[in-house]
């Protein structure tokens, strides 16, 4: 109980904005340290919560106090600061409580005039933080639905993420037997600027269809990056055809000293607590799980978008069969006139497509493993893969390729092996 008399001692002489004060600015300031310092980065499973289900745990002390029942959010909330003291939220929440028991606490954040004018800022961010985290929980995607991107996810991709910039939340999907499962989603801050990144330096998160690259070490990694980092392929060949320049676009943790991030506070990355970071790592396949950055998610039925699928699988296919009927002019046909293949024309990389159809001999072509996922903005685009294997062959090719849809319907303006 001594913990609790101090609380009430600190009400009585006008005292409980200490602990509220230094939260805010812990969020206004951790955030905007330049990510080029050099500090070794601090052992990250020191830093790293036990328990990764704090959103959870804050989300129940909101849903107490919406029942009036404050003694109960109260011993919750003080428990949760115990356990994650750099929670800032968490901390302005038990300001809060702590206030109330002199007074009528109006809204999240009900402190003083004088006193919010110091931290004005980072309590706006603490309260759009705290609107889209209870916004996550209250929306929540309807069963048998996926993001209209997902057409078609491999039997054989572990994983797959969408993101939703406008709600802050990211999605992560497991595969099962029966197909994509939402196994989990998380807070996650986005670009100062907001989205639809183009340029080197402008603050803002790319919108796409993009993929891991790679889990780096966190042994490695300055301590700005928090308990991991997975780099994404920004910018991937759909944002090169289009001029877009920059790089460095991760998903990554917070510095040990500070649990999230505001809604918009960052260079580009996309920045999760450090829990959510180490949960998200353990179900990422490099190089094959894909990433979808939307500015907002439209949901879908799975019987949907399997038929809105079929058109682009015929697509598919006939180019599969032309390639088997070794009729070269046809396969060109699939390819557009400003085709590219890693700084290959498509008059440089054409041998290479003879090669292949030289290769199959008549012979059956398999096309294993096949993902495709749609992006629609001011052109409609798809990004499949697949391993691309000949009749009478144990192994074959792993190939993605970028499909643009225009008067000739579907055309191939990137293809690579990967």
């Amino acid at each position: 109980m001594r913990r609790v008399r101090t609380a009430r001692a600190w009400v009585a002489h006008g005292c409980v904005l200490a602990t509220l004060l230094a939260a805010l600015m812990l969020s206004a300031g951790a955030w905007a340290r330049d990510k080029q310092r050099t500090k070794e980065r601090p052992d990250a499973s020191a830093s790293t919560p036990r328990d990764g289900l704090s959103e959870a745990r804050l989300l129940e002390v909101y849903q107490l106090m919406a029942r009036g029942e404050t003694r109960q959010a109260f011993d919750k909330i003080e428990r949760l600061v115990q356990d994650q003291p750099n929670f800032q939220l968490a901390q302005l929440v038990y300001g809060d409580l702590l206030a109330a028991r002199t007074r009528t606490v109006q809204t999240l954040g009900d402190i003083p005039a004088a006193s919010a004018k110091l931290g004005a800022a980072a309590l706006a961010d603490l309260k759009d933080e705290s609107q889209l985290r209870v916004a996550g929980y209250k929306d929540r995607p309807q069963e048998g639905t996926l993001p209209s991107q997902f057409l078609k996810i491999s039997a054989q991709t572990r994983s797959a993420i969408a993101i939703d910039a406008a709600k802050s939340r990211l999605y992560l999907f497991t595969n099962t037997g029966s197909g994509l499962r939402l196994a989990a989603d998380y807070y996650v801050s986005v670009g100062k600027a907001g989205t639809l990144k183009s340029q080197e330096g402008d603050q803002r998160t790319p919108l796409g269809v993009y993929y891991i690259t790679s889990n780096l070490d966190t042994k490695a990694l300055n301590e700005f990056y928090g308990a991991g980092a997975m780099p994404l392929n920004y910018p991937n060949m759909l944002d090169l055809r289009r001029g877009k320049s920059g790089s460095g676009i991760w998903l990554h943790g917070t510095p040990a000293q500070q649990f999230s991030r505001p809604p918009r506070s960052t260079d580009g990355c996309l920045v999760l607590s450090n829990p959510d970071i180490v949960a998200l790592v353990k179900h990422v396949s490099i190089g094959d799980t894909p990433v979808v950055v939307a500015s907002q998610l439209v949901w879908k039925p799975i019987a949907q978008l399997q038929n809105q699928a079929r058109p682009f699988e015929t697509a598919l296919n006939a180019w599969r069969e032309a390639k088997m009927a070794g009729d070269m002019n046809k396969v060109l046909s699939f390819y557009t006139s400003d085709f590219a293949s890693f700084g290959k024309s498509l008059e440089e990389y054409a041998p290479k497509i003879k090669s292949e159809i030289k290769s199959i001999n008549g012979h059956n072509v398999e096309l294993k493993d096949v993902s495709f996922l749609h992006w629609n903005d001011s052109a409609e685009t798809m990004v499949t893969t697949f391993g691309e294997v000949v009749e009478g062959k144990r192994t074959g090719s792993h190939k993605r390729q970028y499909w643009i849809r225009g008067s000739r319907d579907w055309q191939i303006f990137f293809e690579g092996v990967i």
